[in-house]
């Protein structure tokens, strides 16, 4: 890797004898921080892993007394000033790395020079590399920002300030006080070395850090042929693994995601910025753009789209002329609508747009977008109704022949049966649910679980209460809400097609109390404060089970600190950064599952005989659709999170599928970054997991790029070879694990490993149930053109029912852009039509000469108001008369 050196520090010059040079390391793990010290130090230590002594400290627990520390890892220093000097400074290294939340850090050499003339031994770090947690920028940034101060421009500040910290006892060093902030710049965060960042890319950081969705953008090759634009963080790692494993790595232009449900302008920006970079290069062969994602949870399709559609409205011209080829696969909330207007492009762009919904493979429209065969897996029969893979063909279709319901018109390529093709789908007859509340350690939900929310998510508690109604619930899931910033008050909800009234309490505890039979809670608080409220929730630990924290950026020392309080607590945490998990038949959490229409076709609203556990919450949509094709559903699903430390792990989740009896196969889906894969994979080798378990590690493509990619979660970044994708794949197929050889064939090997417990007898299917009706309400029929009712109020000049406001069709943000002026805005609202300059110049003279309208008016225009307000003629004019006095003349 090549870049530009653009910092240096120039330090004196230390003469010294090698064998006062140390080495010493913090590094943090799941179950705490552990201290690495060699007595070798300098360019040619060696394998530090190999030769350094160790010491680990567990979460929560104090850096031992000095003398532990010299045993541990002072043992082969001789000098007792040496050790003394050496203990001191690791005591004080220590208390700076937890205070200001690092992640890691590695002094090489630390060097030790004796002391002259009775003076102590002198500690020198000569080099020192270390990684800041980004995610706790909140809670210590001021502290980050008075450590980059200018020492020069704030010294006559810095005393005073000093001197009135208070002392902390146990470290005998001031504390910094938050107010400290204006002492110093903010910390920043550069890219990796050798890829500074673009202009474009800084603009998409800027739009991500001014909105709650997640806008990401990483330019791998700027003159690169294939252009991806995917939804979701787990997605969009799949897709660049298919690019990869297709051999097209070099010609990946970028890596990005966006999700979270953006705005229809956030999209807009967001895909502008990509096409202005797709076509300010020609390639000989043309290009290729992939607009991808998974089935999302909440993000509005159709939204989303606009703004995609919009943008490639604008750059009509250059993607005509740079002969792009769009290639498009989407699911989620009011899909038909956003694919029905993508294939209505495609008539009249001029460029080649082919679309594809929930019906295919989420990677599928890969080796169809760059002429390869589309890996569907030897033996793989797909009968779910509607659902047709994309053919095996690289022939160009023409936009006209598009089908969004079956793909492509094509015939599917003649795919071999298997030799007792299994009947799909249907549920297993052993797949009952424990009904009573006091429910086995390994199945934390059924059909009498009840939650509590906490926070104002009044659309995820709807979905919840939907989905206990499709699952003929008697009670429903959601037993109150809790929103400490506000006083407590009823909410209205629908049961089916009725309405129900959900209690909202302002506390905790209070909640607590009224429903003693809540064993599960949602917690939906900000990263900011989700440690001090998940905290409280684990002060009732002989009545909460289940704790879910959906929040993501939680800082990750944090984390540790939940999971291992938890654990002590015997809580199950799932999360953070996580949509959730779903019982089919029982119990979701949150938003998990996506809409109903997604519900019902993935067939959640019943059990199957596959569990599943997975870090993303998008790519647990595609794998409840995979499932719900390949075998005969879902009997349970989580999404552990993203994070570098989820509350609870694969091989956790996959215990209890593995004591539980109505799971009867495993799906194990894992991301480049973390070990937890190894456990597993040791679990099986050992026997402790005996039931059949298909895994695959998304992030396959990282190896391809030349600079470090920190793909869409936290925790997907490799910190060395045996986090790779790569490397955790060869290691579970290596402990008996069914491992596919890519991410598009894990279909096949599912529904292979499925049919073989049909013909042994393990899962029996059953029929299949009348799929339930699902209610749909008034608004969200409205907007997918299912109904129609007169407006109670027209307005024929301003529009706000999208989500940018028209002026008589004028977008607000183009009347900003146009600089049309107030006569121009004025001539839209009262003539609907944009007006000649010379109009509006004179309508802006007309204003100004008219600003001044007298003394006379407000008594007039107060009687106006009250008789609108419905008052009565003398309450009017007395209202009126009454305004004017002296002030008003």
């Amino acid at each position: 890797v090549t870049g530009v050196l653009k910092t240096f520090l120039v330090e004196p010059f230390v003469p010294h004898p090698a064998d006062v040079e140390y080495y010493v390391c913090i590094q943090s793990n799941r179950d705490g921080d552990e201290i690495l010290f060699t007595h070798e130090g300098g360019v040619d230590i060696g394998d530090v892993d190999a030769k350094a002594t160790r010491l680990s400290i567990p979460v929560d627990s104090p850096l031992p007394a000095p003398e532990e520390i010299a045993v541990a890892l002072l043992g082969s220093i001789q000098s007792p000033e040496q050790r003394d000097a050496l203990c001191s400074f690791i005591e004080r290294l220590y208390a700076v790395y937890v205070d200001l939340q690092f992640t890691y850090l590695e002094i090489n050499p630390l060097v030790v020079l004796p002391g002259q003339n009775g003076q102590p031994p002198q500690v020198i770090y000569l080099d020192l590399a270390a990684k800041l947690d980004q995610t706790a920028e909140f809670e210590v940034g001021p502290k980050w920002a008075v450590a980059r101060a200018d020492i020069n421009l704030y010294a006559s500040a810095k005393p005073a300030a000093d001197a009135a910290a208070p002392k902390d006892s146990a470290k005998g060093t001031p504390e910094i006080v938050t107010s400290q902030v204006d002492l110093g710049p903010p910390m920043e965060f550069p890219a990796p070395f050798g890829r500074e960042l673009t202009k474009e890319e800084a603009y998409v950081q800027e739009l991500d850090s001014k909105t709650g969705a997640s806008l990401k953008l990483t330019i791998l090759n700027k003159d690169g042929r294939i252009w991806t634009m995917v939804a979701g963080g787990g997605a969009s790692v799949v897709y660049s693994d298919a690019i990869a494993a297709h051999g097209f790595a070099h010609e990946l232009a970028n890596y990005g995601e966006y999700s979270g449900a953006p705005s229809e302008t956030q999209t807009y920006e967001y895909a502008k910025t990509i096409l202005d970079l797709m076509t300010r290069t020609p390639h000989p062969d043309g290009k290729v753009l992939i607009i991808g994602g998974g089935i999302a949870n909440f993000t509005n399709v159709a939204t989303t789209f606009k703004g995609i559609i919009r943008a490639l409205r604008e750059f009509r011209s250059l993607l005509i002329e740079r002969k792009v080829r769009i290639f498009v696969r989407r699911a989620g909330p009011n899909w038909q609508e956003g694919l029905r207007a993508m294939r209505e492009l495609g008539e009249t762009l001029g460029v080649e747009i082919r679309v594809f919904g929930p019906e295919t493979h989420v990677t599928a429209i890969v080796p169809l977008a760059l002429g390869k065969k589309a890996v569907v897996g030897e033996g793989f029969k797909d009968t779910s109704n509607s659902l047709n893979q994309i053919p095996d063909t690289s022939a160009v279709a023409t936009p006209s022949a598009m089908d969004i319901d079956g793909g492509s018109t094509r015939t599917p390529a003649p795919v071999p049966a298997l030799n007792k093709p299994a009947p799909i789908p249907a549920p297993s007859s052993g797949s009952g649910n424990p009904a009573s509340s006091s429910a086995p350690w390994y199945s934390p939900f059924t059909k009498e679980t009840r939650a509590i929310v906490f926070g104002m998510q009044p659309r995820a508690v709807q979905g919840m209460l939907d989905f206990d109604y499709i699952c003929k619930r008697t009670t429903p899931s959601v037993a109150c809400m809790v929103y400490p910033f506000g006083g407590n008050h009823v909410q209205k909800f629908y049961w089916g097609t009725n309405e129900t009234l959900l209690p909202v309490f302002s506390s905790l505890k209070e909640a607590i109390k009224r429903f003693p039979e809540v064993d599960t809670i949602v917690n939906f608080a900000s990263c900011r404060s989700v440690f001090e409220s998940t905290t409280e929730m684990l002060g009732y630990s002989d009545q909460i089970r289940t704790i879910a924290i959906i929040a993501e950026g939680v800082p990750e020392r944090r984390a540790r600190q939940l999971l291992h309080a938890a654990k002590k607590k015997q809580v199950l945490i799932i999360g953070p950064a996580t949509v959730g998990g779903i019982k089919p038949g029982c119990f979701k959490i949150g938003n998990t599952g996506g809409m109903m229409d997604n519900i019902a076709s993935s067939k959640l609203y019943r059990p199957g005989s596959v569990a599943y556990v997975s870090k993303s919450g998008g790519m647990s949509n595609e794998l409840n659709n995979i499932i719900a094709r390949s075998t005969d559903g879902v009997y349970e699903g989580v999404a552990i999170g993203g994070d570098r430390y989820p509350g609870s792990t694969f091989l956790d989740h996959i215990l209890r599928y593995e004591a539980d009896p109505g799971c009867k196969l495993i799906l194990l889906l894992g991301e480049v970054g973390g070990v937890e894969e190894y456990r597993v994979a040791e679990a099986v080798r050992v026997g402790k997991i005996k039931k059949p378990v298909v895994a695959w590690c998304i992030g396959t493509c990282a190896k391809m790029f030349q600079t470090e990619v920190q793909f869409g979660h936290a925790g997907a970044l490799a910190n060395s070879d045996s986090e790779t994708a790569d490397t955790k794949n060869k290691a579970m197929a290596a402990a008996g694990i069914v491992v596919p050889e890519t991410f598009e064939a894990l279909p096949a090997i599912l529904n292979a490993e499925y049919t073989k417990l049909v013909n042994k007898g393990i899962i029996v299917p059953a029929a299949e149930p009348e799929p339930p009706k699902i209610p749909i309400d008034y608004a969200w029929a409205q907007e997918l053109g299912l109904i129609r009712k007169p407006a109670s109020f027209v307005s024929t000049i301003c529009d706000d029912r999208g989500q940018e406001l028209l002026y008589a069709g004028m977008r607000i943000s183009d009347v900003f852009k146009e600089d049309i002026g107030i006569g121009g805005v004025v001539s839209l609202l009262w003539f609907k039509r944009r007006l000649p300059e010379y109009a509006c110049k004179f309508i802006e003279m007309v204003l100004m000469l008219t600003a001044d309208h007298g003394p006379a008016v407000s008594g007039a225009h107060n009687t106006i108001v009250t008789a609108r307000a419905g008052k009565d003629l003398i309450s009017s004019l007395c209202s009126g008369l009454l305004t004017i006095g002296e002030r008003f003349g």
